[in-house]
Formats: C-alpha cells, sequence, structure tokens
C-alpha cells in the first residue's frame, strides 16, 4: 500500500516523472525491512538509519537508500523535513497509510488520547507538502490511502474525517510561526485542501492584516455577509450588475472600481499572487465605506435593491477568491 501510494504522490508532485515514481515506489517496498534485523531490534533508534545501509550495501540507488532513512523525517518537532523527492513521497505515504488505517477502522484520536501519534505524523505530512513546496491536493492523496484500505465495511465517512483532523492540525502550526489564526480560518472557510496553496493563503492574509484598510474592510465583508445571508432565499436576485440602475454616485464608483480591477485580479489569481491582489483589494476601502454611508441597500424599489445586492455579491466574491476576510473582524 506505501509503496503505491508513494508513487502515486511522487507522479502528482513531479509532474509524471517516471524515475522518481520509481525510486519512491521501490523505497515504500523496502521501507520496513530493516524493522526485522537484530539491529533494529536492539537499537530501535536505528530505523531507518540501518535500512539506509542496508540498501547501499544490497546494490539499491542512493535515491532509494536515502528515502528509506527520510520516511521518518521530521521525527520531532524543529526536525528537518526530508530533502528528497523520493524521501518526501514516502514520508507522506507512511504516515497517510497510519492515519487512513487508524479512522478507516474507527480508532481516531479522541481527546488527550493519541496512542499511534496521529497527531505527529499529520504535522510531519502538513509540514512536507508545505515546506518541500509540493503542490499537491490533500483529498486526493488521502482518497487514494483510504481506497487502498483492505476492510469490507471501514468506518463511515472515515476519509472526510482524516482530512478534516489533518487540516485542524495547522492551527497548531501556524501559532508556532506567530500568525494569528483568523487568518487560517479565513482561508478555511472557501474549503480549500491543497496545504501549499493554503499557506500562500494564510501568509498573504496576515500581511493584508498589517494594512491601514484591513479593519475597515473586514467589518464591511463581514456587514457584506450578513445582508446577503438575510437575501438569500429572494429567488429574484440579480445575477450580474446592471450599470443602467446605479443612480447613486457611491454605487456608481464602487461598481467602475470593481469592474477596473477585476482583469488584474484574475491574472493575479491565475500566478497564486494572493498578497498582491489582497493589496489591490485594499484600495477598495474608501468606495466601500462612501457606499454604505450614501447609499440605502434595501431600497423600496425591487429592480434598484437586486443591483445592489448583486453588487455587494460580486464584492463579496473578490474576497472569498481569496480568503473570508469578514473572519478578521472578530466576534
Amino acid at each position: 500500500r506505501v509503496a503505491s501510494l508513494a508513487a502515486a504522490i511522487s507522479k502528482t508532485a513531479a509532474s509524471n516523472d517516471d524515475t522518481a515514481a520509481e525510486n519512491a515506489a521501490r523505497a515504500g517496498a523496502l521501507s520496513k525491512a530493516d524493522l526485522i534485523s537484530d539491529m533494529v531490534g536492539e537499537f530501535a533508534d536505528l530505523q531507518g538509519v540501518m535500512g539506509r545501509y542496508y540498501a547501499r550495501a544490497n546494490g539499491e540507488s542512493e535515491a532509494v537508500a536515502e528515502a528509506i532513512y527520510e520516511q521518518y523525517l521530521p521525527r520531532f518537532a524543529g526536525d528537518a523535513i526530508a530533502s528528497t523527492a523520493a524521501g518526501r513521497a514516502l514520508a507522506i505515504a507512511d504516515r497517510l497509510d497510519t492515519i487512513t488505517g487508524i479512522f478507516a477502522i474507527g480508532q481516531p484520536p479522541t481527546g488527550s488520547k493519541d496512542p499511534f501519534a496521529l497527531r505527529r505524523a499529520s504535522l510531519g505530512v502538513l509540514r512536507t507538502l508545505i515546506e518541500g513546496q509540493m503542490d499537491v491536493d490533500l483529498a486526493q492523496l488521502i482518497a487514494l490511502a483510504a481506497a487502498a484500505q483492505p476492510l469490507e465495511k471501514p468506518a463511515k465517512n472515515f476519509d472526510k474525517l482524516a482530512l478534516t483532523y489533518i487540516l485542524e492540525r495547522l492551527e497548531g502550526y501556524y501559532r508556532d510561526e506567530g500568525i494569528n489564526i483568523a487568518c487560517l480560518n479565513a482561508v478555511l472557510k472557501s474549503g480549500a485542501h491543497n496545504p501549499l496553496d493554503i499557506d500562500h493563503r494564510v501568509r498573504a492574509v496576515a500581511h493584508f492584516e498589517t494594512l491601514a484598510e484591513a479593519q475597515a474592510l473586514a467589518a464591511a465583508n463581514k456587514r457584506v455577509a450578513n445582508i446577503l445571508a438575510k437575501q438569500s432565499s429572494e429567488s429574484s436576485a440579480a445575477v450580474s450588475v446592471s450599470n443602467e440602475l446605479l443612480s447613486e454616485p457611491a454605487e456608481q464608483l464602487l461598481a467602475g472600481q470593481l469592474a477596473d480591477l477585476r482583469p488584474q485580479l484574475e491574472q493575479l489569481l491565475a500566478a497564486g499572487s494572493y498578497r498582491q491582489a489582497l493589496v489591490k483589494l485594499a484600495s477598495l476601502q474608501e468606495p466601500v465605506d462612501q457606499f454604505f454611508d450614501q447609499v440605502m441597500v434595501n431600497c423600496d424599489d425591487d429592480l434598484t435593491r437586486q443591483n445592489r445586492l448583486a453588487l455587494l455579491t460580486e464584492l463579496r466574491a473578490q474576497f472569498l477568491s481569496i480568503a473570508d476576510i469578514s473572519q478578521l473582524a472578530g466576534a
């Protein structure tokens, strides 16, 4: 299972590099062979270390030998992650097989009890994906690991529970980094499953939080979210903004600036430049404030009201394409 999963992870992360996948699979097949040796039997800390020596002595490639050692990295908080592509793939595969397996048999950690060290394993997966710059979807990797579990009747939704459990470990990761957890919550609201992409977004939001416009825009986003939530049942809501129905100068200004920003934001988002995109969106603070000061959203005229709601929907969508900034507004 681990060998197959390591190969799949390697292919996903290395753009179908067959050699890297073969190394990962071979290392996976040999990854636990040293556990039955007398050396590791007497000195358990030598697991992986002896595996690397045995692999070299047996004529395996250096990539395979190194991956056998690196499967256990990081071993503790602050330890280095695997430095080789095959090592990273194997380190992730080994941990995901364990995590999904334990969840599949319905024995997830409860409270402070974690007999199989799944918290540490989860953090190892996240650190390897983020710090190893591996641009892969964790949900897809868990689906592969879950599909390989040899159980006729696994626990219900164990794969989704395992994914949630691993992503929840990000809170501790960013606390150690000194980043406001509200920044993480803002990103996770989007439903992202790619830890590297999540990391880029979290750091972009953390930078946005330092801008002078941040709190005003966070409060505005929260206000917009509340307005739209109350209107969600209205089936007649406009799907796009009609410029002909924009009668107030403040709503015309906001609509115009949104239109001007749209192509720039599309380019920045396509490039993953979330920090620059949020800096661009910060320029909307003044027109947004003017809009709420001078425009009555829930006016009597139905078409005008729906058009203003459409404008707010577009404003909200531009921010949500990166993160839910309203989470920065607090309670």
